[in-house]
């Protein structure tokens, strides 16, 4: 499996697996299959269970086309706002264990979401063959709108390594929750764990809230409301020794 090094914002070159072709593919078959399904379910409702087909008589072509432009809308709209709100996945990628994030290292944006959604446009010309084509040709299996938007699709199925020890001890099948994790620095996370130790010891409830608080500033991140403070302070120091290789 080929690697990308990624120079964060510490400059560590860490290395990250990157996402296959099949594995690319087979994601872009199960986000095509809910999409499909989507569409199904909303014309089912709009014709069958609603009986609204009447609303299109006597309507233009134009008219009736932008009628079912509305009513698919969120199909055209998938990748770009599923990818923004669940951190460069969408179901498929969720499914196959595989991540959009920058080749800089930071958190990739809305802005590089949209780039590359704007490109599926060439990418999938040709039934998709122009993107397939540019995956295989590209160092790092990128397709158009990756390279535009400085982006790449990484595994997350395998463990990363680089030369350092400190923190925490991790399953080998462990499977991170935040890539953003990579912007943060040793001297940052000895602070987080330093601090979140000591709190846990005298059952400092405020030190953590204010810590996890902290750290969803600096990494710009949002999290599930079910997950408690201590849950993703937890989770933050696993997913940095993930990244980073750390072991105690």
């Amino acid at each position: 499996m080929s690697q990308i090094a990624i120079n964060t914002s510490q400059n560590v070159n860490i290395n990250f697996n990157i996402a296959s072709v099949g594995e690319r593919m087979l994601a872009f078959i199960i986000d095509f299959l809910i999409k499909v399904a989507y569409v199904i379910i909303v014309l089912y409702l709009f014709f069958n269970i609603f009986d609204l087909g009447y609303l299109l008589d006597g309507l233009d072509q134009w008219s009736i086309m932008a009628v079912y432009i509305v009513l698919t809308f969120p199909v055209y709209i998938y990748p770009v706002v599923l990818e923004s709100l669940m951190e460069g996945q969408t179901p498929g990628k969720k499914l196959m264990k595989i991540r959009v994030v920058k080749i800089d290292g930071y958190q990739a944006s809305f802005g590089d979401y949209l780039i590359r959604w704007m490109f599926r446009l060439i990418d999938t010309t040709a039934a998709g063959v122009v993107g397939l084509i540019s995956m295989i040709a590209s160092k790092n299996n990128q397709r158009l709108g990756d390279i535009a938007s400085g982006t790449a699709v990484i595994s997350l199925k395998n463990n990363i390594n680089i030369s350092h020890t400190i923190l925490e001890n991790i399953n080998e099948d462990y499977i991170p929750s935040f890539p953003q994790v990579i912007a943060l620095s040793d001297n940052d996370m000895r602070i987080i764990k330093d601090n979140y130790t000591k709190a846990l010891k005298i059952d400092d409830r405020q030190i953590i809230s204010k810590l996890s608080d902290k750290i969803k500033s600096i990494l710009k991140l949002e999290i599930d409301p079910k997950m408690t403070e201590r849950q993703f302070i937890n989770v933050v120091i696993k997913d940095y020794n993930y990244y980073t290789g750390k072991e105690n």
